[in-house]
């Protein structure tokens, strides 16, 4: 039987997830208008120093504290994250965004088989179906047609990565000071960032709306989103987090439909409801995933302790 304060911790941290999501599906609309002043490239420089600057300046203590086994794996988190954006923007150059929001939200099924193959954990049949739903769910939202070719590949590329941040997060994150891993990761990100827009200049946004969604972008939906993520995912298993995450699209249609002016149509009724649906299968306060008969995480990985 799981104790109560672990199922409550759990609840309260799918939640957490869930907001995360939230906060990112609510940028699409923003950034479409912040890409017409700024590149892409000059976007994510700013986006991310800004967010890595503060939280040095917020966070310089728990930075210091952090060990160096937490500075490695932070460091190697924000590499593949970055590289996960890096290959789905190259990918969106030549592949359709719904097309591409379908393929990059394959990382839910992803998850679970890297969790399968590399940590030898054995997951319960409710995550597979979860998994699947979660993947008809994508197509009935996202698709309409299909063709394989050179970006499609890339931005497949780029959900394995993203599969593959989730996964390292669920295990490393576990007992890491949930400030200092987001803080590395975001100086991580904010270095190449950098690196690939210097080249031609980083352009400003001109106006004051513009810097107030930016802010929010880096501050919310950045830095903090990464702070919330890694002290979620202390205490989900990895394809659990991957099946609340991709809820993304969802919420991206609904701050559409309510402060976008776009209209709600049949495709995101059913597709989201499928995708609520698996996230509800997956019981985030039961048994996750099966490992010697027990509920849980391994007894030699502890939850997450988050030092104040």
């Amino acid at each position: 039987m799981v104790p109560r304060k672990q199922t409550e911790s759990t609840v309260l941290a799918a939640l957490a997830l869930m907001l995360v999501t939230a906060v990112w599906g609510s940028t699409f609309f923003l950034i479409k208008d912040l890409l017409v002043q700024v590149s892409a490239s000059d976007f994510l420089a700013v986006r991310f120093s800004l967010a890595a600057v503060v939280g040095v300046v917020v966070f310089h203590r728990q930075l210091r504290a952090a060990s160096l086994s937490q500075w490695r794996r932070g460091v190697t988190l924000g590499t593949v994250y970055f590289l996960a954006q890096l290959l789905q923007t190259v990918g969106l150059n030549t592949t359709d965004a719904s097309v591409s929001g379908f393929i990059t939200g394959i990382y839910v099924v992803l998850t679970p088989i890297i969790v399968a193959l590399f940590f030898r954990e054995r997951l319960s049949g409710r995550i597979w179906l979860a998994s699947a739903i979660t993947t008809v769910g994508l197509m009935v939202l996202s698709l309409r047609g299909f063709a394989v070719g050179g970006g499609e590949a890339i931005t497949f590329l780029s959900a394995v990565l993203y599969a593959l941040h989730i996964a390292l997060m669920g295990k490393w994150a576990r007992g890491a000071n949930p400030f200092a891993f987001a803080v590395i990761q975001m100086m991580v990100i904010a270095a190449f960032s950098t690196v690939f827009a210097l080249p031609g200049g980083i352009a400003l946004p001109q106006t004051t709306g513009a810097w107030v969604a930016l802010v929010y972008m880096a501050l919310v939906a950045g830095l903090g989103a990464m702070v919330a993520q890694s002290w979620a995912q202390g205490l989900l298993h990895p394809a659990t987090a991957a099946i609340i995450m991709v809820t993304e699209p969802v919420f991206a249609a609904f701050f559409a439909v309510v402060f976008g002016g776009e209209s709600v149509t049949g495709r995101l009724l059913v597709g989201g409801s499928l995708i609520f649906v698996a996230m509800l299968l997956t019981e985030v306060g039961g048994a996750i995933f099966k490992r010697r008969g027990r509920v849980g995480p391994p007894r030699d990985e502890p939850a997450l302790v988050c030092k104040r």
